[in-house]
């Protein structure tokens, strides 16, 4: 039996990057592939934009929330597909993406096919952050972000999903905002599903713009990392653990700093702070040099605001 492709992109004011997703994937998709954007109120460009492409089907996603788009975009349009490709329109596709992961699909026989992710730098400060995580300094050497593919994994980021196994375990959870992803594939693997990180391709993605986004957006990553965790009484790996050993460290470098006024003894509490500091100021100066690029000695800024903003989100989500 051939397979039958359904694309979802979930989107909510993708103005700026909506067009060129869909270009790219529209132009390679088989010809009986649905292709749908499924879109949480967008109140920018988005919706006109879509509405210019005409195989893409517009679909309407009152919970706002990625998950519950694809979700429903599953429910209503997907009852004669097999295959689910879960696009971002914050990611750039290279040539001949769909069809690398329909091979590898069927060379691998894996319920799932997840892909590398690239990050990209088009301006000096997107460039900075994409050199933190593109690295182990903003990554922890998560598989799919240092392009260790070829292999079968716990946990990728999604790219192509047989519609049975989606099925089979209630599609994504729509209440989560956050690290829906892996927690779907959590309970892939608990039900017997396998997960192919490949190596035949990869996708780009542009990262946030500014510090103050940045931290934002590591703050949701680290409440819905958080989540999965709490629901599944996950045990946390070590490069999880280590922005919660950071913001331990800050703690003891306020009292530290406090009493100091007291006793400057205390100052010795400031050490681990300021040993994390400089070894994220080096590792980023290592980088900059590597790459011959001034913009990235901002690498070591950019990850310490992706450590303490997913500390502090798991923090706060592990307390509710």
């Amino acid at each position: 039996m051939m397979d039958r492709l359904l694309i979802v992109i979930p989107t909510l004011n993708e103005e700026a990057h909506i067009a060129a997703v869909l270009q790219s994937l529209v132009a390679e998709a088989p010809a009986d592939a649905k292709v749908v954007v499924s879109d949480g109120g967008s109140i920018d460009n988005t919706r006109c934009i879509v509405a210019g492409f005409p195989r893409v089907t517009l679909l309407n996603n009152p919970q706002k929330l990625q998950g519950a788009g694809i979700n429903r975009a599953v429910e209503t349009l997907g009852q004669d597909c097999t295959v689910l490709l879960r696009a971002d329109a914050h990611a750039t596709y290279p040539a001949g993406f769909i069809q690398a992961l329909l091979d590898e699909l069927h060379a691998t026989e894996a319920d799932s096919v997840t892909v590398p992710m690239r990050t990209l730098g088009p301006t000096p400060f997107t460039e900075a952050v994409a050199a933190a995580q593109n690295s182990v300094l903003g990554t922890g050497g998560s598989a799919h972000r240092t392009g260790k593919g070829g292999r079968f994994v716990d946990h990728g980021h999604h790219a192509l999903m047989r519609l049975s196994a989606f099925r089979s375990v209630g599609g994504y959870d729509p209440a989560q905002s956050h690290n829906e992803d892996a927690e779907l594939d959590y309970r892939l693997r608990a039900a017997g599903h396998t997960i192919w990180l490949t190596d035949k391709t990869c996708i780009g993605y542009v990262p946030r713009s500014t510090f103050s986004a940045l931290f934002h957006q590591y703050f949701k990553h680290g409440k819905g990392r958080a989540t999965t965790a709490q629901k599944h009484n996950m045990r946390l790996k070590l490069r999880q653990i280590a922005p919660l050993l950071v913001l331990s460290s800050l703690v003891l470098a306020a009292i530290g700093l406090g009493l100091s006024l007291i006793d400057p003894m205390w100052m010795m509490l400031t050490i681990p702070t300021a040993a994390w500091a400089v070894v994220c100021l080096i590792l980023g100066a290592a980088l900059a040099i590597k790459a011959r690029r001034l913009p990235m000695l901002l690498s070591g800024p950019a990850a310490m605001v992706m450590h303490i903003g997913w500390g502090l989100g798991f923090l706060t989500a592990a307390r509710q």
